[in-house]
């Protein structure tokens, strides 16, 4: 089983740069296959990736994800194509339809019809890692912009046809596009006893595209924590679990809530939801199930662990992605040292 690790948050604004940067080279060295990084309001997904990219060798470098409303199609395709040259062809493409408050709110983009989008976005992309002049007629797209002086254009960059794309989704529908057009899902709100719900339309959608789920790449993940303990591990990770149920999204919109509605567990995710959109973030917090928290991480003794990981690797996972902790940068690189050593002896 492959091996991933965050670079930053989502949020992530630059603090204690220097020490995520020496975090991830030696993550390199540990022989972690995959560094992803993300956006939302904080720091681009791109940039971090580039300047690591000068200081790795051999990790792959993602975005996780672009959110396609901030960037036209064709200027990703160009990003996409200088991040390969940059890394020496370590990159792969990590797209996300992200949420009606951040493309509505912050991109001044119409969150209608996510999927009809995206789908457009990975095609003119595909276009311009392909070589071909780009033209396209599509509901959310029209290139070359009609009555101007625009022409079809090829970009000048060499191709890259088999630039990897991943995606980032959640939603039934959204998992038949995954399993159609990309090579490589980036799961959240996995929980593998219920991976049916993800992988059932995922390889609808890869029937559609003459494959099997063994073409797929499936990366999931949560944090990363060995000790006797657990009680402790379980309350220190509840209020990222109750802010995902209520604060990823709006009250109306929230497709991780969604997710973890359909594994089974929607009389709690409606509660921590009503709760937090309330202000009554601690007690959302408080209502927070403990098996939530257990089976979406890898927290516990080794043999809980060592349990957990088999359950994945039964499900079709193919990469977790960890996040480890400590006081300190020096606590979070010897825990990432401990998980790939776990990872390995028992995923092998």
């Amino acid at each position: 089983m492959k091996i991933a690790i965050g670079i930053g948050s989502a949020y992530y604004n630059g603090e204690d740069w220097n020490q995520l940067v020496d975090y991830t080279v030696e993550a390199d060295r540990m022989g972690v296959d995959y560094a992803w990084s993300a956006e939302a309001w904080g720091m681009d997904a791109i940039v971090p990736l580039a300047f690591i990219a000068a200081k790795t060798e051999r990790i792959k470098l993602g975005t996780g994800i672009m959110q396609v409303s901030s960037r036209v199609p064709s200027m990703t395709a160009m990003t996409s194509q200088s991040m390969a040259t940059v890394s020496g062809n370590r990159f792969v493409l990590g797209l996300g339809v992200s949420g009606p408050q951040v493309v509505e709110g912050l991109h001044g983009a119409a969150f209608a019809h996510p999927l009809g989008r995206l789908r457009e976005c990975i095609e003119i992309i595909r276009m311009g890692l392909n070589g071909e002049r780009i033209a396209y007629d599509g509901k959310h797209y029209l290139l070359p912009r009609p009555g101007g002086e625009g022409k079809p254009i090829r970009l000048s960059q060499p191709p890259r046809p088999d630039l990897p794309i991943y995606l980032a989704t959640l939603g039934p529908k959204a998992m038949e596009l995954t399993g159609e057009l990309a090579n490589g899902w980036l799961g959240t709100s996995f929980i593998p006893e219920h991976a049916d719900i993800f992988l059932d339309p995922l390889k609808k959608g890869l029937q559609k595209s003459g494959r099997t789920l063994a073409d797929m790449e499936i990366q999931v993940g949560g944090s990363f924590e060995v000790g006797d303990d657990v009680e402790r591990m379980i309350e220190a990770r509840r209020p990222a679990m109750a802010f995902t149920l209520g604060g990823m999204g709006s009250a109306k919109t929230n497709f991780y809530n969604d997710a973890f509605r359909r594994a089974g567990y929607e009389d709690a995710a409606i509660e921590v939801q009503n709760l937090w959109v309330t202000g009554k973030k601690d007690l959302a917090i408080r209502a927070v199930p403990d098996e939530m928290v257990l089976k979406t991480n890898l927290i516990g003794t080794e043999e809980m662990i060592k349990e957990r990981l088999a359950v994945y690797k039964a499900a079709g996972v193919t990469a977790m992605r960890i996040s480890t902790g400590g006081e300190n940068w020096k606590d979070r690189t010897d825990s990432l040292a401990e998980a790939c050593d776990l990872i390995r002896r028992v995923t092998a």
